[in-house]
């Protein structure tokens, strides 16, 4: 039955249905994202009710057969039988849907490939940086015809060969996709445009019917070409024999069309598929089977959560047995415990560089020793150490300063040899030193059998000695000039087998911006492996900060880089990503290129909330899977409506709709600081909800909110949205209701919808505002009652005008607005034609093809048709009550255009 609501639960690793054991006439509650425009989303949470006559939900009664079996965090879900089926490719290699190879395949010639599908994300992904979504590909035995892809910037690709070999053309569309959860795209090839070239266009669409509109330009290439007609077979999923990244995706349906708008040869369409098919033929006579763990289904899931608590209940005769059962998404499970993630430095260091020896040198004041996180390795012995003295380094906890009679000894466990080695660190010394002191200075078993690093006002040296004190080896690379003293940087000693019985020894170091320098020499001998740290380093090394000492077996220093500088300038969701990755936490998100801060220790949901609250999009959990979804501040911009309500028409709106006129969201004088930097402030001083006391303003609402940032600039940037966000002269709408019972029709849509999209509630009653009431959902509500068919939906709503932006050249959001203007004289309710006047700002463009535009005078939205006169007043040719409303207007009412502009950043 379609919409009808199933529920499950994982025993003992086994999806197991509940639906007969679901309470009667007991709702379901799903409750996501945040409420009432709270500033953060709270987890998710599902509350229902099942029978327990039969004891099987009781996780500590060792009578019940699912004893040991079920308990805290037990995985639920609650999925919703749509009306329709989709191919669901999980993020497995192998998943896909394939279809043998034909003559009507082998297109030479033109092509058009349209697939209309639901990514898990369109941008930004982090575990897939590019994925596949069709094609007739294989690198085995050179079978390459054409392939499409998308990359992480949401920028669709396509390549072909004329060959069937690596030399292929790549393309990329010149612009990204939309913002959307369901949408096709399509990409067409000219293999001869006429003009002795190919090109290349791609398109997107709302489904597979369209209409198209097309994304970008169209890429000319030189040259004409032709598609290798192949024998490889036509896939929909992961390609075989490629080795791009997997993203779970929905596929809807697909086309392949042998010419632009032509034959169509391939056409898989799964809507109407019974859910399990492994094989079918399409309506082109293509036969299609289902790779594993790829399947066709019809569900939409509504929540996955975790069991959080079972509370059993009995009436008082002790028959009727209950079990309320509340859940929750991941947020819930990530907020227990306050344990902090370690440094970037040491995160990273251990889990990438394979160390044979490493030595954070992080610890707290009163230490005596160095800890090493390295299995088998004791601590670095030490004295004239100061702990904890230095937090400055963005990659580390705070490092250790030298006093004048400051040494270290430390032991790398014997390991085999593998012909290199290198000695790492990272160091802040402020100015070279009046004479020659030792930096560090280790043992080895190679020809250098002691190694000394000596830094004097002008160099760095490094001198081997061999086993009779001999000099083996000395390479100096000067320091002035090349960034060495008065910052954080990574100093890297190696030795490399060069082969014929020599060895290259080398001195180098790394600023954390990137910058650095260094010098190698290449002497007869071997390389043998390091054995011990052991440096005195000598009065005139006092004050210099070290740390992150660490030795491995190859000459790579990928373990330093990025970690260094806490990862300073990532973009936000590059962050997002990364940190869940390294810890295992499901997460997809839009590009989020806010620049933050560095990385420094804080537990990850509070790692995972700066980047939400730099970046000032919506971080919440994924409701087809047990993870994370972030919405980010620039995805918010100008969206397509989602769904569309209409108040006057099907019960589309539930009572009550009652908009709220308060001072909730109201800031007007907003301060943001950088941590670790400076601050900026913006301040709306006058207008209705200016710091202004009343009746001019509304009095100072001030905010100030700490955030991490890579640099100064952003912090102006962020207070200008905040002030623009906290300005906005509209009223709430915190909930939105829909009984979906009585407007079963409004159920696809309900089922797409998703926290961050835009709603429309059109023809509104006349006790509200004209004009569409524009939102967008923050978080919702969901009940049902099964087995009847009571569903209900309360969205938690903001407005979404101060996301609609400008856009250059566009002729509604792209047009620059006044202040200056008003009213020269005034009109009655059907007038058409103004008198404009305009002091202290450029006129009204008379420019014909610039028009018509809408302006707002007094509250009613006038069509301007025409402007003339070459000096102020002007006069506007008009059509009145755009937004039905008609009244009179005075002399000095302002005249402002109806989409103020608003400038993103």
């Amino acid at each position: 039955m379609a919409y009808e609501l199933l529920s499950e639960m994982q025993v003992g690793g086994v999806w197991t249905s509940m639906v007969d054991d679901m309470r009667a006439g007991a709702p379901v509650v799903i409750t996501r994202g945040r409420q009432d425009e709270s500033s953060q989303v709270t987890p998710a949470k599902v509350r229902f009710r099942l029978n327990n006559r039969h004891n099987r939900y009781s996780p500590r009664n060792p009578r019940s057969v699912n004893y040991g079996l079920i308990g805290r965090n037990t995985p639920v879900r609650f999925p919703v039988l749509g009306d329709y089926s989709y191919l669901d490719v999980p993020a497995v290699a192998g998943s896909q849907i394939s279809t043998p190879d034909h003559a009507s395949l082998d297109i030479t010639g033109d092509i058009d490939v349209r697939v209309e599908m639901i990514p898990s994300a369109w941008v930004g992904t982090y575990a897939a940086p590019i994925w596949e979504i069709m094609g007739k590909y294989q690198a085995t035995g050179n079978q390459r015809s054409w392939l499409m892809l998308m990359s992480p910037s949401g920028h669709p690709q396509f390549r072909w060969s004329p060959d069937g070999t690596s030399a292929y053309t790549f393309i990329v569309s010149t612009e990204a996709v939309p913002v959307r959860r369901r949408m096709a795209v399509r990409a067409t090839l000219d293999v001869n445009n006429g003009s002795g070239g190919s090109t290349t266009t791609f398109y997107t669409a709302a489904t597979l019917a369209g209409p198209w509109v097309q994304l970008g330009d169209p890429v000319v290439t030189a040259g004409v070409t032709s598609i290798y007609s192949g024998t490889a077979p036509l896939e929909l999923g992961d390609t075989t024999g490629t080795s791009f990244g997997q993203l779970a995706r929905r596929y809807v349906r697909a086309e392949v069309r042998s010419g632009i708008g032509g034959t169509v040869v391939a056409a898989p369409d799964m809507r109407a598929l019974t859910p399990g098919t492994t094989s079918w033929a399409d309506t082109a006579g293509r036969t299609w089977t289902v790779a594993a763990p790829a399947s066709v289904t019809n569900r939409q899931y509504r929540l996955q959560a975790e069991v959080s608590s079972w509370t059993s209940r009995a009436d008082t005769s002790g028959q009727d047995v209950v079990v309320p059962v509340e859940g929750a998404g991941i947020l819930r499970r990530l907020g227990q415990g306050a344990k902090a993630l370690d440094s970037t430095l040491r995160r990273r260091i251990p889990s990438v560089g394979n160390p044979r020896a490493y030595w954070p040198m992080e610890e707290d004041r009163d230490a005596t020793q160095a800890y090493s996180p390295v299995p088998g390795v004791a601590p670095l012995q030490v004295t004239g150490f100061e702990f904890a003295a230095d937090d400055t380094l963005g990659g580390s906890r705070a490092v250790p300063k030298l006093n004048a009679a400051a040494s270290m000894r430390g032991t790398v466990p014997a390991h085999a040899a593998t012909g290199s080695w290198l000695v790492g660190l990272v160091y802040y010394w402020e100015t070279a030193p009046a004479g020659t002191t030792t930096m560090l200075e280790y043992a080895t078993t190679g020809t250098a059998r002691r190694v000394v690093i000596t830094v004097d006002a002008t160099a760095v040296t490094l001198t081997g000695y061999d086993a009779a004190g001999a000099t083996v080896v000395t390479v100096a690379v000067l320091t002035a000039g090349f960034g060495f003293h008065g910052a954080w940087t990574r100093f890297e000693v190696t030795a490399t087998d060069m082969g014929g019985g020599n060895v290259k020894y080398r001195v180098g170091w790394v600023d954390v911006s990137g910058g650095g320098w260094g010098n190698d020499a290449t002497v007869t001998g071997t390389p043998g492996i390091v054995t011990a740290v052991n440096t005195r380093f000598g009065p005139l090394a006092a004050d210099l900060r070290l740390g992150h000492l660490a030795v491995f077996s190859d000459t790579s220093t990928v373990a330093y880089q990025g970690a260094d500088d806490g990862w300073l300038g990532e973009g936000a969701s590059v962050r997002l990503h990364r940190l869940c990755a390294e810890e295992g936490v499901p997460i997809f998100s839009d590009v989020a290129s806010t620049a933050m801060g560095p990385q420094r220790p804080a537990t990850l949901l509070a790692l995972l909330g700066e980047c939400e609250a730099s970046d000032r999009g919506v971080l919440y959990e994924d409701r087809d899977a047990l993870g994370l979804r972030y919405r980010s501040r620039e995805a918010r911009y100008n969206q397509p409506i989602a769904l569309t309500l209409d108040y006057a028409a099907n019960r589309e709106v539930a009572p009550p709709l009652e908009p709220i006129d308060d001072d909730q969201r109201v800031r007007n004088d907003i301060r943001v600081t950088r941590i670790g930097g400076s601050s900026a402030r913006a301040v709306l001083e006058t207008g209705a909800l200016s710091v202004q006391a009343p009746p001019a303003g509304v009095g100072t609402y001030d905010e100030s909110v700490t955030l991490s940032l890579a640099t100064d600039a952003q912090p102006e940037q962020i207070a200008g949205h905040m002030l623009h966000l906290g300005t906005w002269t509209e009223a709430r709408y915190p909930a939105v209701t829909v009984d979906l019972a009585a407007a079963p029709h409004l159920i696809p849509a309900i089922l797409d919808l998703d926290i961050g999209d835009r709603i429309q509630i059109i023809n509104p009653p006349d006790w509200l505002p004209p004009g569409p009431i524009d939102l967008i959902v923050e978080g919702y509500t969901e009940t049902r009652k099964p087995p009847s068919r009571f569903w209900t939906i309360t969205l938690n709503c903001s407005p979404a005008g101060p996301w609609t932006v400008s856009v250059v050249d566009d002729p509604v959001t792209g047009r620059a607005d006044t202040s200056a203007s008003t009213l020269a004289s005034g009109v009655n309710a059907t007038a058409t034609s103004l008198s404009v006047a305009t002091v202290g700002a450029p006129l009204w463009t008379t420019t014909g093809s610039d028009l018509p535009v809408d302006i707002e005078v007094g509250g009613e939205v006038m069509r301007v048709t025409a402007i003339s006169g070459a000096s102020s007043p002007q006069t506007f040719t008009v059509t009145r009550s755009v937004n039905g409303i008609a009244k009179a207007q005075s002399s000095s009412t302002p005249v402002a255009l109806a989409q103020a502009p608003i400038i993103s950043y």
